[in-house]
C-alpha cells in the first residue's frame, strides 16, 4: 500500500518539477524582451528629452534677444546715444542699407531731407561741412547748418531722454505741419519722446517731440528716421 501510495506522489512531483523547469526559460525570455523594450524606450525618451531641452534653451535665448531688441528698448538706447553725442554707438543702430533720414519738422520730405549711412554717422559730428536740412518754419529761409549745429537745434534741443511722455507708434505732439511718418515709412514703427511744454505763459505751444523711426530686419530694429517736431506757424 505504501508503495502504491508513494509512487504516484513521486511521479506527480516529478511532473510538476519537469513542468516548471521547461516553462521557466520561455518566461524568462519574455521578461528579458520586455525589459529590453523598456530600456530602449528609456534611452529614446532620454534622447528626446535632451533634444527638447536644447530647443527650449534656444527659444529662451531668442525670446531674451527679441525682448532686449524691442523697439522701445532700442529707442531708449538710441536717445541716450544722441544725448551723449556718441556717433560711433549710434551708427550701429542705423539701418545698414537705407541709412537714416533727418527731418527738422513733422513733414518728412523724401526728396530733400538729408540721409546718411552708418559710415557717415560715425564721423559726422567732427565734420564742419554745411548741409541744407530744409527751411525754417515761418520765414522760409534754408536751414544751413553743420551736423553739430543741427543736432543741437533740431535733434536734441531739449532733454528727450527724460521726456514728459513717450508714445509707442502713437503721435502725441500735433501742430500745423502734417505728420506723414506712417506714409513716408510704411514698413516702420516709431517711438515719440514728447514734452508738453516748458513755460506756462505759452499754454503748451512750446511743446517738443522727437520721433525715432525704426524698421525691423530679421528681429532687429534699425533706425531709419529722426524726426524733430514742434509748434509751427
Amino acid at each position: 500500500m505504501k508503495q502504491r501510495f508513494v509512487l504516484p506522489v513521486v511521479l506527480l512531483i516529478g511532473v510538476l518539477l519537469s513542468s516548471c523547469t521547461t516553462s521557466t526559460p520561455a518566461a524568462n525570455d519574455d521578461l528579458q524582451k520586455e525589459l529590453k523594450i523598456k530600456e530602449d524606450l528609456i534611452v529614446t525618451l532620454s534622447s528626446e528629452k535632451e533634444t527638447l531641452m536644447e530647443e527650449v534653451s534656444v527659444l529662451k535665448r531668442q525670446l531674451n534677444i527679441r525682448q532686449d531688441n524691442s523697439i522701445l528698448n532700442t529707442a531708449l538706447v538710441v536717445v541716450e546715444l544722441l544725448k551723449e553725442q556718441d556717433m560711433a554707438g549710434l551708427s550701429s543702430y542705423v539701418h545698414p542699407t537705407q541709412g537714416v533720414r533727418f527731418t527738422p519738422y513733422a513733414y518728412v520730405d523724401l526728396q530733400t531731407d538729408q540721409v546718411f549711412t552708418q559710415q557717415d554717422i560715425e564721423t559726422l559730428l567732427q565734420s564742419s561741412q554745411i548741409y541744407t536740412w530744409g527751411v525754417y518754419d515761418g520765414i522760409g529761409d534754408p536751414i544751413e547748418l553743420s551736423f553739430k549745429d543741427y543736432l543741437d537745434m533740431f535733434i536734441y534741443d531739449v532733454d528727450f531722454a527724460n521726456p514728459h511722455m513717450i508714445g509707442n507708434n502713437v503721435e502725441i505732439g500735433t501742430g500745423n505741419s502734417i505728420n506723414n511718418v506712417s506714409q513716408a515709412y510704411p514698413n516702420a514703427a516709431f517711438i515719440e519722446f514728447h514734452f508738453t511744454g516748458f513755460d506756462p505763459q505759452f499754454a503748451g505751444i512750446d511743446w517738443r517731440s522727437l520721433r525715432l523711426v525704426f524698421e525691423d530686419v530679421s528681429g532687429t530694429w534699425y533706425l531709419v528716421g529722426i524726426v524733430h517736431d514742434q509748434w509751427t506757424i
